[in-house]
């Protein structure tokens, strides 16, 4: 018998919204230059450029935002697609610097705290739950639901905020789901250097195989696997759910592969976190 597995896609950021986040339509068949132009009507340009600025301002210091500039411009030509496309496309959109898209992106990725939590009760349904906190009230109000499309079906959705290209959160219909928490704390002098050595060694950003994974994964075992062996910028926790009893896993991330893989216990109370 399948049974579902429950994702909560709203996020808990520093404080609760007053309202639902909107939700978005984003076609994969789209050029990625093109494809996340429905922001544009969700949310002013100005305010997005306000938001931006203040996320940045409160995680990479002033001097060094201007010190990197130039760094991350030679970097782009590293980015891989679709992420180089799309990043470019938000920059042309919002009439930004393609630099600071860069930087907003990676301002993300160092700088979240939060916590997931998968469990089964006695009827073999799995549910899924996380929170997810950053130290930047701003995006409360930049808060999305996305929900990608491929050929006019639904091939993967998530929650995340607005000019970020990664998913922190995430679910394949009838097959998993995702999520990612930070494992211990990179200052963000070390943190850049990943990220420049991460390029050069064509290593995902945390966030990009979580999206990856929900893309091509045929399902649960398989998105355990790309997960667990795929390198990466930096250490993480990948939470992964599935739709069938058992089916739960906590994997435990060095750069290179897994340091552990936690899997879901039911029969002896073990709950993954």
């Amino acid at each position: 018998m399948v049974r579902s597995a429950v994702l909560l896609l709203g996020l808990v950021v520093s404080c609760r919204a007053e309202s639902a986040p909107p939700t978005l339509n984003i076609s994969l068949d789209d050029a990625p230059d093109v494809r996340w132009a429905p922001l544009l009507k969700v949310f002013d340009v100005e305010f997005l450029k306000k938001a931006g600025a203040e996320v940045i301002d409160s995680t990479v210091p002033k001097w060094v935002h201007h010190a990197v500039a130039p760094v991350v411009m030679a970097l782009e030509k590293y980015i891989p697609q679709p992420y180089a496309g799309e990043i470019r496309g938000m920059a042309s959109h919002f009439g930004g610097s393609l630099s600071d898209v860069i930087i907003l992106n990676f301002a993300y990725e160092v700088s979240a705290f939060c916590t997931s939590i998968i469990a089964q009760d006695k009827s073999g349904h799995v549910y899924h739950g996380r929170n997810l906190d950053y130290p930047h009230p701003v995006l409360r109000n930049l808060t999305i639901n996305i929900i990608f499309l491929k050929n006019g079906k639904v091939a993967y959705q998530g929650t995340s905020f607005a000019g970020y290209v990664g998913l922190w959160t995430g679910q394949s219909p009838n097959k998993f789901t995702v999520s990612g928490d930070q494992r211990g704390s990179e200052h963000w002098w070390n943190w850049w250097k990943n990220v420049v050595s991460a390029f050069l060694l064509r290593r995902s950003p945390v966030s990009w195989l979580v999206r990856e994974t929900l893309e091509e994964a045929e399902d649960f075992q398989d998105a355990v696997m790309r997960l667990s062996k795929i390198p990466i910028i930096t250490g993480v926790y990948y939470i992964v759910g599935g739709v069938r009893a058992g089916e739960g896993a906590v994997i435990t991330r060095d750069r290179q592969g897994p340091a552990d893989i936690w899997p879901l216990d039911p029969v002896n109370g073990g709950q993954a976190k």
